[in-house]
């Protein structure tokens, strides 16, 4: 990989915006690094969970007296023995509409294939093996409904009482049926995007025990320690007496957003009163796990005869799968990004969410930004073409500019520079590659991206953070933010350390912990560097004034007189170490910690139809470029050389940027020409990791990283999110160069080999 970083608006910084390695690198790369299934407790049992292999059915009768007459089989747990089954949904459903809720464990019906239906405790894992095969559940079955688009048809098999539909979005902008009537020009197209699956190394892992105080602790692999809530409410305990602790994980990508193995092992530490583990096999995380939803958009786009957009009109179907779990919100934000990073005054969106009978869909890294990027720049290049203009010029055309509004009605207060990730990547993607035989072509693929981070604005969103001073002058962080190996806690470290003046190894970061760190909500939705990093920014000056402020007090100058540089205060006597300086504060009554919470923006809840002044806290913007060579006989697709660009308003850490925006582009390739997830009515077929094609370092392209910074983010020193955002262009940018090589744009994903070729012979055909 190489990189550029381009100096544009910077402010003098020490330690923020500077490649540092991060405080987890060394133990990560000697693989010292303890992640959730590495504990052990002395006397651990083990749990597995016993699931649905039909996808819809009636539970008719279930038996455990088998399973718990195999020796070493502890205990077997059904719905009706757990003390709270259900499990509240947290999601935007239809008006007046109830959601349905989760179970922890199926009662009397089953709604997808890998449902959890029963909980089988043992002493070790042949018995755990055993056990699960012995418990009996007789199934009737019932119709199975699969395709989201027939779910929404009246009259149909109901996955739910009350119809299929789980929520519906709309946005009405302007006078759409008006515009394309004046239009010069108008396009359509049909999309189609796949399910995929989160594919992280660590599987869903954790261990349980019970304390001293009678509190149900839980080290598990998660995105989300205030999962605790939920757990409490699951095993009939009030919320103090859980506790969940994250260290770091291997991986999430928005798969451990949702609990996984917690509330299965809390029911098995309660009924045993012994400590437990659970992992989950390859296996059933591949057939159970939720997953990225399969989404199909219909465009039309008007414009006028210079490549101006004048308007979109856009459908949109998403398969929700068996339960609501985030279905709602991935919806939203499909909406809120169905027309891009243009400019565009007539905006008709209609978005629905459907169940089905397949596995659950949720969190994906990319939430709902990802699956409109394939509509929105395909419309895009085909305006341009139509239009007979460039492609390069009709997006810098339509951009949108700061202080322009999105569809949805949100005004855009910061920089945007997509002319300037446009600029960036077309330069450095270098001349055209020669094709390696007459039987191949090469392509150049061109596409951008917008993508919000933070929550929706009417999630009341926080976080909070305390910074500290030991004796000996160290500084400690406590923060509740999960690192999911995105460089969270060493960025949380960079600012402290920025802000105190102190060497990042004089910083230690406590995170993750339920009961002994401050909350800081979950990380997902590309918050925690924005939120928990400001939580900490506004803890580490109010320390840093403290600080000061004694040694004011104690060495009698005012406190206009001294600064706080690298090594203590400097006064008009000389420098006084931190170590001193925290003694001088203790000796003088202040303070030598602070806590800070910081709040994000707030609005008020959004309406179906969506018109809001404010929604998200703010937007990332990007562009990729990428040469392809397609082989004409086997349309088998082989990136080349591949150049990302973001503006990322200021990178904390640089080389932790460009990690995540590598990382994000090696995913979005598979999303884009490998990896799916295969149903046949509703049972998944992809049970086993060699059949779910993840690329390998050998099927990636050189990868050049440009880093933008405009200075104009909302997060700490300016930043702006750039976990999920780089994600969004690959599929897109992929799809133009096969079609920039053969002439012919794959419309569907993933855009495997003999798609690809079915297009290009339709291509000769016509």
């Amino acid at each position: 990989m190489t990189d550029t970083v381009r100096d544009h608006v910077r402010r003098p910084t020490r330690v923020v915006n500077t490649s540092v390695l991060r405080n987890d690198a060394r133990e990560k790369l000697l693989g010292r690094t303890r992640y959730a299934g590495d504990l052990d407790v002395a006397g651990q049992l083990h749990a597995r969970l016993v699931r649905s292999p039909v996808p819809s059915a009636r539970i008719v009768a279930k038996d455990a007296s088998a399973a718990l007459a195999i020796p070493g089989v502890v205990a077997v747990l059904f719905g009706e023995d757990v003390p709270n089954n259900e499990i509240p949904t947290n999601t935007a459903g239809i008006k007046g509409r109830p959601l349905p809720p989760s179970w922890v464990l199926a009662t009397d019906r089953v709604r997808y294939h890998g449902e959890p239906v029963a909980l089988v405790v043992a002493a070790n894992l042949r018995a755990l093996a055993a056990g699960e095969a012995a418990v009996e559940v007789e199934y009737d079955l019932l119709p199975v409904v699969s395709d989201p688009e027939r779910a929404l048809e009246p009259d149909g098999p109901e996955v739910h009482e009350g119809g299929n539909l789980l929520s519906q979005w709309e946005i009405d902008r302007g006078d759409v049926d008006a515009a394309f009537a004046d239009a010069d020009v108008v396009v359509e197209g049909r999309y189609e995007a796949q399910v995929v699956d989160h594919a992280y190394l660590e599987p869903e892992t954790g261990v349980g025990w019970l304390d001293d105080e009678g509190v149900i602790n839980i080290r598990v692999s998660t995105q989300e320690i205030e999962h605790y809530r939920r757990i409490a409410h699951v095993v009939g305990l009030t919320d103090s007496k859980v506790r969940v602790q994250a260290p770091y994980l291997g991986g999430g990508f928005g798969g451990k957003e949702d609990m996984t193995v917690e509330p299965y092992i809390a029911l098995a530490v309660q009924r045993t009163g012994r400590p437990v583990k659970m992992t989950w096999t390859r296996q059933e995380s591949l057939t159970a796990r939720a997953k990225r939803h399969p989404v199909r958009m219909s465009y039309r786009t008007a414009a006028t005869a210079d490549g101006r957009l004048l308007a979109h009109d856009i459908e949109v179907v998403s398969d929700a799968g068996a339960y609501p779990l985030l279905s709602g919100f991935v919806l939203l934000y499909i909406t809120l990004n169905a027309a891009g990073p243009y400019r565009c005054d007539n905006v008709r969106v209609r978005s629905r969410a459907a169940y089905t009978n397949n596995t659950p869909g949720s969190a994906f890294r990319g939430f709902g930004g990802m699956q409109p990027v394939l509509g929105y720049e395909a419309q895009i290049d085909k305006v341009a073409d139509a239009t007979g203009r460039d492609r390069v010029e009709v997006r810098k055309r339509n951009a949108f500019t700061a202080g322009d509004r999105i569809p949805a009605g949100q005004r855009i207060d910061t920089a945007v520079w997509l002319p300037q990730c446009i600029d960036a990547v077309l330069e450095r993607i270098g001349p055209r590659p020669e094709p390696s035989s007459p039987d191949h072509r090469v392509g150049l693929g061109l596409a951008c991206n917008v993508q919000p981070y933070g929550r929706v604005a009417w999630m009341n969103d926080s976080a909070s953070a305390w910074v500290g001073c030991e004796r000996n002058g160290d500084v400690v962080v406590r923060c509740g933010v999960p690192d999911v190996g995105g460089g969270q806690v060493s960025s949380l470290a960079q600012i402290a350390a920025e802000v105190l003046h102190v060497p990042m190894d004089k910083v230690t970061v406590h995170f993750g912990d339920s009961a002994r760190t401050p909350l800081a909500g979950r990380t997902t939705a590309t918050r925690q560097l924005y939120m928990s990093g400001n939580a900490v920014l506004a803890a580490a000056r109010v320390l840093r004034a403290r600080l000061v402020e004694g040694v004011a007090r104690g060495s009698g100058h005012a406190e206009s007189a001294l600064t706080l540089a690298e090594g203590g205060v400097i006064t008009p006597d000389g420098v006084v170490p931190l170590a001193e300086v925290v003694m001088m504060c203790l000796a003088n009554g202040v303070a030598i910690n602070a806590m800070e919470t910081y709040f994000a923006p707030t609005g008020p809840p959004v309406a179906q139809r969506i018109d809001a002044e404010r929604i998200v806290p703010d937007f990332t913007f990007g562009a990729h470029a990428a040469y392809v060579e397609v082989d004409t006989r086997t349309g088998a697709v082989r990136p080349l050389r591949y150049v990302a660009a973001h503006d990322v308003g200021r990178a904390i850490n640089p080389a932790s940027v460009r990690g995540q925006i590598e990382g994000a582009v090696v995913q979005g390739l598979g999303y884009a020409l490998s990896e799916r997830i295969v149903y046949d009515e509703g049972v998944n077929l992809t049970g086993a990791f060699y059949q779910y094609a993840v690329p390998t370092a050998a099927d990636c392209p050189e990868i050049e990283v440009v880093v933008l910074e405009s200075g104009e983010g909302v997060g700490p020193f300016n930043a702006r999110g750039i976990g999920e955002p780089p994600i969004g262009p690959c599929a897109a940018t992929i799809a133009s160069a096969i079609e920039d090589a053969v002439g012919v744009r794959p419309t569907t994903l993933p855009m495997l080999a003999e798609r690809v070729r079915a297009c290009i012979d339709e291509r000769a055909q016509s």
